[in-house]
């Protein structure tokens, strides 16, 4: 099995996988909230007293977790099977899809939880302000200690690179910060069926894509239909689109806030093909901008539309919706700009904290070391249907997760190019959340409200300012 590769160089990291996000981090609407409830709810359990060898000082531990597609039943059992493990322990679990708002004054006050799982893209601003702050705890002993399990340092059992990326290495040098939870492969998906049926090849250029439109018009559906209400999603074509036209250097421009990438023949080629999308007699669903993410994605398993971006978590989040007639899952990736270029796929890692100042942080590594153990990586795919961020994480996932997700997964391991980028971070009370920034306007460009010229004038002064915003505070 080839081995997994994260190459990072600024903000992005360009992915060469052998295995590799519940919701796509697409700076809108994370999808992982559609199954969650809207109240925020706390469960404790207390077990037998300490066994010997097991002992900690502090014995409570209070835990924070996102709520959302993956739910909390993972999160439930799995502080179960701990504190059976180790008895006289106390987990207190608070899960909410706005967990971000329920911990906020704690953290302000200076009474954080001990450990957090924070997802979502109203609860990232959080975690990108305690990064800023400073205020998280490292991590790198944790992950360079030895397992009982595997008899080699934890970090031997992560992805590999993944530890060294942004993600997780936030400030550049090396050390661990952010522990990687569940992981994502994102592109663009279609009927499996229809494709097999009509002998229809899936595209691997963009000119082929395009030229689908009129395999698609035969069909009675449109070419290509998005999560209109939350563009954010077009994320997983665009980003993978950028390597594809400007490789490492262009993304390095996109991420790290390089207003020369608005004006850059990388820009043009990318967004020009969503210009073109929009501009294509057939090409983008009728309706498409004013339907949010279950209606567009209903929509095309209806047999609307040929196309549609999403990740991982699809299939099972869809799992009940309405659809055409044999419908089955099927995944693309990202066509290549250029012929002899590969289809790519971006993926995305979410992340699990322990506060600098948390009350209970040798319980909250402890507890950190256990969810990387095979039997939580197993529970954590049949309670969430979730991936770790772990070597060989699909293979334990398999019998819980759909086929056509285990496929996505090993056609990146068996060799699909993947690649991960991250913005990098602005400058401590900035006005500007880059995601927002880049990804909302671009409905205005699908209706045909908004140029390319016009749009990338707004960003090249929306980057200018970030960057000002960094030198102003000494960070650039």
């Amino acid at each position: 099995m080839k081995q997994k590769k994260w190459f990072t160089a600024g903000a992005a990291s360009v992915v060469a996988l052998s295995v590799l996000a519940g919701c796509s981090s697409n700076g809108n609407a994370n999808t992982n909230t559609n199954n969650a409830s809207p109240a925020p709810t706390d469960s404790a359990v207390t077990a037998s007293p300490v066994e010997e060898g097991k002992t900690f000082e502090n014995k409570e531990l209070n835990v924070a977790v996102f709520q959302g597609g993956y739910g909390r039943e993972y999160w439930d059992t799995v502080a179960e099977d701990f504190m059976k493990d180790y008895p006289g322990t106390k987990i207190t679990i608070t899960a909410s899809p706005k967990i971000a708002e329920l911990v906020r004054p704690k953290i302000v006050a200076g009474n954080p939880p001990d450990f957090m799982y924070i997802a979502g893209s109203d609860n990232t601003p959080l975690l990108n302000g305690l990064i800023k702050d400073n205020a998280l705890l490292d991590l790198t002993e944790v992950f360079n200690e030895t397992t009982e399990e595997t008899g080699a340092p934890l970090k031997d059992k992560i992805l590999s690179g993944v530890l060294e990326s942004r993600s997780s290495s936030p400030y550049g040098d090396g050390k661990v910060y952010l522990a990687p939870y569940n992981f994502a492969v994102m592109g663009l998906w279609y009927n499996k069926t229809l494709f097999d049926e009509k002998a229809i090849a899936p595209p691997k250029t963009w000119d082929e894509f395009i030229a689908a439109t009129a395999t698609a018009k035969d069909n009675d559906r449109a070419l290509f239909t998005y999560q209109g209400l939350y563009p954010g999603y077009l994320e997983e074509m665009i980003v993978p689109a950028i390597y594809s036209a400007g490789g490492q250097e262009a993304m390095d421009q996109f991420f790290n806030f390089d207003p020369e990438f608005w004006k850059s023949e990388t820009y043009k080629k990318v967004w020009g093909m969503l210009e073109q999308l929009a501009t294509l007699d057939n090409g983008l669903m009728k309706g498409t901008i004013a339907l949010n993410h279950t209606q567009a994605q209903t929509s095309f398993m209806q047999g609307k539309a040929m196309f549609i971006p999403n990740g991982t978590w699809f299939e099972d989040e869809m799992k009940d919706a309405p659809r055409e007639d044999g419908f089955q899952f099927g995944f693309l990736g990202v066509p290549a700009l250029e012929a002899g270029k590969p289809v790519t796929v971006f993926t995305n890692v979410e992340q699990m904290v322990i506060p600098a100042k948390a009350k209970n942080p040798e319980l909250a590594k402890e507890f950190l070391k256990y969810l990387y153990t095979d039997k939580s990586v197993k529970l954590n795919a049949e309670k969430s249907k979730g991936v770790l961020a772990v070597k060989g994480a699909p293979d334990m996932a398999k019998d819980f997760i759909p086929l056509t997700t285990y496929n996505v997964y090993k056609a990146v391991d068996s060799g699909m190019f993947a690649i991960n980028g991250t913005f990098q971070s602005v400058a401590k009370g900035s006005k500007y959340n880059p995601s927002d920034e880049v990804y909302k306007p671009i409905s205005s460009i699908m209706n045909k409200q908004m140029s390319l010229d016009e749009y990338s004038e707004k960003l090249y002064k929306i980057y200018e300012d970030i960057q000002k915003e960094l030198k102003e505070n000494g960070e650039q």
